[in-house]
């Protein structure tokens, strides 16, 4: 489909060679990606009273368990291609084919073990990592917009994106719609302005504005599923589409489940959200702080 207008972007996803190896924009932005949404975190999680040392031994566990939950995601969705290669589900890595939910998921599970391991309190923890996972996934997708990963369905709207660049990982020449590069790109820092100005300030809940993450994004993917041509199908659904149903599922049970027991909470973060106690009174019929 041609647009009348569009935007045409003429990159080449490689930046070129270093020490023998390839540089390209996607891995690039990966890992600005995760150095940005680790600063965040640390720093969320000590202004809530988790150490910037352990906060760090978090994100350091959930990196690393980030990415095998990515590989073996995209393996699972994928298996046809290692069914009779199990040996290329670690030495192919290198030639791409990750999954950015089994990243998020991987990156979850591995951070809550060690935390539940190092007796945190996880609730709060959660809640500062949301916004570092979601800006480290904002920014991880420029690189996305660059190589033109992901196919999409064709658009005539102006904003509509044309790869020109003949090794472009897109398909050469059409107008798409910007789903990974554009539209989820704008609805993760949306979702980050939303968490970092509306939950951080308003949710009273420990826990909550992790979940209120997993929500929104789940809703912005499940939609996006529509718009995207190279998703596996699991029953005819799009796997993605799966997943985020599920996830979101789990978010309003998650919900549920601390506002009943919300684990233990720092003072740090009992002053941020509900304020500094009061001073000390002659009236001994004041009323407490809840």
């Amino acid at each position: 489909m041609d647009a009348v207008l569009a935007i045409t972007i003429n990159i080449d996803p490689d930046i070129g060679g270093i020490f023998g190896l390839t540089l390209t924009w996607h891995g690039l932005f990966t890992a600005a990606g995760i150095i940005a949404g680790v600063l965040l975190a640390v720093r969320l999680a000590r202004a809530d009273g988790v150490p910037s040392e352990t906060a760090q031994e978090v994100a350091l566990v959930a990196v690393v368990s980030a990415i095998v939950g990515a590989r073996l995601f995209y393996v699972f969705e994928h298996w046809d291609q290692f069914g009779n290669d199990l040996a290329g589900i670690v030495l192919d890595i290198t030639e791409g084919g990750i999954t950015l939910y089994g990243g998020l998921i991987g990156g979850v599970l591995g951070g809550l073990v060690y935390g539940l391991i190092r007796r945190l309190p996880i609730a709060i923890t959660l809640d500062a990592a949301a916004p570092g996972m979601i800006l480290g996934q904002g920014v991880g997708r420029i690189g996305d917009l660059i190589n033109g990963e992901h196919l999409a369905t064709a658009s005539d709207l102006p904003w509509a994106f044309v790869y020109a660049h003949p090794d472009t990982l897109g398909e050469l020449g059409a107008s798409v719609h910007p789903t990974a590069g554009g539209y989820e790109l704008l609805g993760d820092f949306l979702i980050l302005a939303i968490l970092l100005f509306v939950g951080r300030r308003f949710i009273r809940v420990p826990g909550w504005t992790f979940c209120l993450y997993m929500a929104l994004y789940s809703v912005m993917r499940f939609g996006l599923s529509e718009l995207r041509v190279d998703e596996q199908t699991l029953g005819g659904a799009p796997v993605p589409q799966l997943v985020a149903a599920v996830i979101l599922g789990l978010a309003l049970i998650l919900m549920g489940v601390l506002r009943r027991w919300p684990g233990p909470i720092t003072p740090e973060w009992e002053d941020r959200v509900l304020g500094p106690p009061p001073a000390a009174s002659a009236d001994a019929d004041a009323p407490a702080r809840p």
